[in-house]
């Protein structure tokens, strides 16, 4: 990204037309830059204004006077505007800040930009504002991730954690590590300097009890990404079944709409089809895939191969059966196969005469018990009558989630760039552990809690590296 001293502006409001259209302004020549397209009614000038404070004014600009000084005689009144000035640091970026708020048609707002950039302002590169906000100190990286997760949350509880993480609530936790772990290295590295003198300066018991609990700490976090990314990302469920147990139909009754065409020809599902579904407070992505048998038609096999992919990187299985009918090699031979999830078992058609019981399922997961640590939740359903597709949902949601999370009881890690740099660190803690035990030198120990003191760093941007960055900010929209 470009040099600080330039002054940025952007689009503040989504694409296309609306009520108001906000271009944000930002950096050492935000003010005299703004004053050359708008004139307030008060007649003030933008640096003597209260800030904070909305004031009228008009958006001046000739087009074709763009290098000469605009005056209101020699330019044309565009639109009516309303003005806000934020002077740094006590603004979103740290920077002098100014918002121009305008008619929400593409025209406008984009003229006014256009405008800026003539005045002597540069457009603005996806997260720039919110790069300067860390940069300048407003924000540390966890934060300024935590602004993108508000922007993309999908439901109430992944807007609730990116709320927790956006006020510091993991970013606490880890500085909280970080400087215990500055003193512990402290002492550490004391000893190594005043070791000729015989002088102890932390016991190896006190020492190992500190490091110990922190491991054990970060350990918990570490535990909690997959929680936190779901609760992130939504819940990815598979449905998965032969052909023809009404795989389609539950997708259906599930959306309560006809996404999915269902059909009693097998084969007739060719790729996985994506829809969402909210379900207190979480987002559930269902993902419909083709029935899983023995074919050569290239399209099905394809299919079938898209499944399987699908099946792989899901959260939640839903395992479809029809109670209709008795229980197949097939039906069989899926519980056994995949067991390296949390499923949910549906018996399905159950507005159908039964040929098979939850029990007998339920037979044959327990003889398949000790091949799977994961918990299975069992529901019977019609997606004719619509009976127990509420249970499903809410089945879906425990499974994945556990009835232990509601946003603001716990802090939890959402990103995977925090999981890696957490489980660095507790790697290191356990390495030092390891080196006290086995005598080794406060050299090792000291090593080991250096490394563990800069993936915590990471995480909150005490330690930076350019290409990181740029990664994490290009993420945003242009902006914000």
């Amino acid at each position: 990204m470009s040099a600080l001293d330039d002054t940025i502006c952007a689009v503040a409001t989504p694409a296309g037309e609306g009520g108001v259209g906000i271009v944000r302004v930002s950096g050492p020549q935000a003010f005299p830059i703004a004053s050359n397209i708008v004139r307030l009614r008060c007649a003030k000038s933008l640096s003597e204004i209260k800030p904070y404070q909305l004031y009228l004014g008009k958006f001046l600009w000739d087009q074709l006077q763009a290098q000469e000084k605009i005056t209101e005689d020699s330019s044309v009144v565009l639109d009516e505007v309303l003005v806000v000035i934020m002077r740094g640091p006590r603004s979103y970026t740290g920077e002098d800040v100014v918002e121009v708020h305008g008619h929400g048609g593409p025209l406008v707002v984009r003229a006014i930009c256009e405008a800026l950039t003539q005045a002597g302002a540069r457009m603005a590169e996806p997260g720039e504002f919110t790069k300067r906000a860390f940069l300048n100190g407003r924000l540390d990286l966890t934060q300024a991730e935590a602004v993108l997760d508000t922007i993309q949350a999908n439901s109430l509880h992944s807007l609730k954690l990116a709320q927790e993480h956006l006020q510091g609530g993991l970013s606490g936790i880890i500085r909280g590590h970080r400087d215990a772990l500055v003193k512990l290295l402290a002492h550490v590295e004391a000893e190594m300097d005043f070791g000729e003198e015989d002088i102890q300066f932390i016991e190896q018991r006190e020492l190992k009890e500190k490091l110990r609990n922190m491991l054990r700490a970060i350990e918990i976090l570490v535990e909690s990404s997959q929680e936190g990314r779901i609760i992130r990302e939504g819940i990815r469920t598979v449905i998965l079944g032969r052909p023809n147990v009404g795989k389609s139909s539950l997708l259906n009754a599930i959306l309560d709409t006809d996404r999915a065409i269902v059909s009693n020809i097998p084969g007739t599902t060719r790729d996985v089809l994506e829809e969402s579904v909210m379900v207190d407070g979480v987002m559930i992505r269902l993902f419909d895939t083709a029935g899983l048998r023995e074919s050569t038609d290239a399209l099905e096999q394809e299919g079938m191969s898209r499944a399987e992919a699908a099946i792989q990187q899901a959260d939640v299985l839903i395992m479809a059966f029809d109670q209709s009918q008795e229980l197949t090699e097939q039906d069989l031979g899926f519980i056994k196969q995949y067991n390296q999830k949390p499923r949910l078992m549906v018996l399905n058609k159950q507005d159908l005469p039964p040929k098979v019981t939850l029990e007998n399922v339920q037979v044959h997961v327990k003889q398949c018990e000790t091949l799977s640590e994961f918990e299975t939740e069992y529901v019977q359903a019609s997606t004719v009558s619509g009976e127990g597709i509420e249970e499903l949902k809410l089945s879906l949601k425990t499974l994945a989630v556990g009835k232990r999370h509601e946003a603001g009881d716990s802090v939890l890690v959402s990103r995977l760039r925090h999981k890696v740099l957490l489980q660095q660190a507790g790697e290191a803690l356990h390495n030092a552990l390891a080196a006290i035990d086995e005598t080794q030198s406060a050299e090792c120990v000291a090593l080991e809690l250096r490394v563990a003191l800069q993936a915590l760093g990471e995480i909150v941007g005490v330690v930076t590296n350019e290409d990181i960055l740029d990664q994490i900010f290009k993420e945003f929209c242009i902006g914000k």
